[in-house]
């Protein structure tokens, strides 16, 4: 089954993928800081208004492989708005597919220390090579209906 677009931009895109259930946010290119809080906070409202029609939990994709630097700020407002939201609203499991450049890998290793980190949510992560597989890991992860 395809991915669903839902959002599309130059610099990303957010993507419903029904068969694992997940939402995919997925970077093209650098995002500036109202490019970069705008696509997660409609990924993450996307999220919202799929897993309202689910009775199982869905997972989430960072599609990081085009993802570039990002400020200690950006970092700084995912750990303490965005996550808190994202796990408010039923985000569990977050699978990382691993970016191509040394700055999206640092980013990416920030957050997941970030994640580590915290007491006011518990996220599963894990870091993969591709879509393909984090989906798998996904599909493993998340709890099935008994319907």
């Amino acid at each position: 089954m395809a991915d669903i677009t839902l959002v599309s931009e130059p610099y990303g895109a957010v993507l419903h993928a029904p068969e694992v259930p997940c939402i995919i946010i997925q970077w093209h290119s650098f995002a500036n800081k109202q490019q970069f809080r705008s696509l997660m906070d409609r990924a993450l409202a996307a999220y919202q208004a799929e897993r309202a029609q689910h009775s199982v939990p869905l997972g989430w994709i960072a599609d990081s492989r085009q993802l570039s630097a990002l400020t200690p700020d950006d970092q700084a407002w995912c750990d303490t708005d965005w996550n808190p939201r994202a796990y408010a609203l039923g985000v569990r499991y977050i699978g990382i597919v691993i970016p191509e450049s040394i700055f999206g890998k640092i980013a990416v290793q920030q957050y997941v220390t970030n994640v580590l980190h915290n007491d006011g949510y518990t996220f599963e992560t894990r870091t993969l090579s591709s879509v393909q597989e984090t989906k798998q890991w996904l599909q493993q992860m998340l709890p099935h209906s008994l319907a």
